[in-house]
């Protein structure tokens, strides 16, 4: 077992998503502001499973750049444009000063039943990667799957094509969430195996709603065990209690973490503070003390 240095504070970063409300709009930037203080490494802006939100993504990002001292980094997706499209964004992203990208397959449009790659397209995540690379020398990171990604067709392809997104050019991988924290070490112990030295920041998902989370889950093929369905029986009317629940649950879990050497976690805040806060006090990361 590695222990972290306790005088190391852990790296954060968290992911927001572009709002489409007035209402969406406050929360998201009272959440930037609330979390700013910690000093995140970068904040991600998500771009919609069909390239749907790409204005709004742009947006967001153009304020945070305005308006904080924050790193963003928007997300890309091979969904929904052309490769010249996708250079295009790019390198206004550069032109903006923006240095850090998440890149990014995306999901298949509800109305489709299987992805396929545009014929002017970048097809996959690797291509992606190695032409945002051709466009500058952006940071970039990728997604992973601790448990398998839901359309790989077994572990070794999954690996195989985190090992291609890698060797493109990425600098990290970001996992999808899971609740089993066993899950993650394994999948780290088979990237070592591998020969996968990059960085592979475990994603965290502070629990909201139980419902939502479940959807969640489905979609991209996380595990949600048992004992999870037992903390949260019965507190569907109670959101006090299912607050306090999911900060005990997510703090166990980055303590674990930490126990086993993990000093860097990302959090997808679904735009909420709160929990993520509470989370991060919990690891030790507080805000920058500024001198008299």
């Amino acid at each position: 077992m590695t222990n972290p240095d306790p005088s190391k504070q852990p790296r954060v970063s968290f992911e927001f998503f572009p709002p489409n409300t007035e209402k969406m709009e406050e929360t998201l930037w009272a959440s930037i502001e609330r979390l700013s203080v910690l000093s995140p490494h970068f904040v991600s802006v998500t771009y919609g499973a069909d390239g749907s939100t790409r204005e709004r993504t742009h947006a967001a990002v153009a304020r945070i750049m305005k308006e904080t001292s924050l790193t963003a980094a928007p997300h890309l997706t091979c969904i929904g444009a052309s490769r010249d499209a996708i250079d295009d964004i790019a390198r206004e992203y550069w032109d903006m000063g923006v240095r850090h990208l998440v890149a990014l397959r995306g999901d298949t449009p509800k109305d489709c039943q299987s992805y396929a790659p545009r014929a002017d397209g970048y097809a996959y995540a690797a291509d992606l990667v190695a032409g945002l690379k051709r466009v500058a020398d952006f940071d970039i990171s990728v997604a992973a799957y601790p448990e398998v990604h839901p359309e790989a067709p077994n572990p070794d392809f999954d690996l195989d094509n985190l090992k291609r997104k890698l060797d493109a050019g990425a600098s990290r991988a970001i996992t999808q969430f899971f609740f089993d924290v066993e899950s993650y070490l394994r999948f780290r112990d088979r990237c070592a195996a591998a020969g996968v030295d990059s960085q592979l920041v475990p994603g965290i998902l502070p629990i909201t709603r139980f419902p939502q989370l479940q959807r969640f889950a489905t979609a991209c093929g996380a595990t949600v065990p048992d004992w999870l369905h037992e903390r949260f029986d019965g507190l569907d009317d109670d959101a006090e209690t299912r607050q306090m629940i999911a900060a005990s649950v997510a703090i166990e879990q980055v303590r674990l973490l930490r126990t086993q050497g993990i000093n860097e976690f990302h959090f997808y805040t679904l735009n909420r503070s709160e929990l993520t806060f509470a989370i991060c006090h919990a690891l030790g990361v507080r805000p920058q003390q500024v001198a008299a």
